[in-house]
């Protein structure tokens, strides 16, 4: 198993950042640009990765009493992640992102891994940001 976390802090406010994080509806616009989520009857979402062109079942849950989103893939267990955000005053959030490979042949690697964490955190800050103008 390998796992890899990333955080952000963002001038945003913490039920901001977590109402763009948990749209699933809005997902592709701050995840990876390979990957595109399908929302199916929820939690039950398919995600579909450019890079392989396949399409796997996954669960995709949001619980806003903690500031939490999970999902994890639903038949093979490859893989599982989270995302926590949390207010740390004066308006800003600091945003934890962690994923786990249960399986090797998903893992792409710790330098993409961490790319396109830190790109989708980026992005998901400046979603957040516009949503809160």
């Amino acid at each position: 198993m390998t796992e890899y976390e990333r955080s952000r802090t963002m001038p945003v406010p913490p039920d901001r950042v977590f109402a763009e994080a948990a749209d699933a509806g809005r997902m592709d616009s701050w995840l990876p640009r390979a990957l595109h989520v399908h929302v199916e009857d929820p939690p039950a979402v398919t995600v579909h990765e450019d890079r392989t062109g396949a399409d796997t079942a996954a669960l995709l849950r949001a619980r806003p009493e903690q500031m939490r989103v999970e999902w994890g893939t639903r038949e093979a267990g490859a893989y599982a992640g989270w995302l926590q955000v949390a207010g740390i005053g004066s308006g800003e959030s600091e945003v934890i992102v962690h994923l786990s490979f249960f399986d090797d042949d998903h893992d792409p690697g710790p330098r993409e891994v961490t790319d396109a964490l830190d790109t989708s955190l980026l992005r998901l800050e400046e979603q957040a940001r516009r949503s809160a103008a």
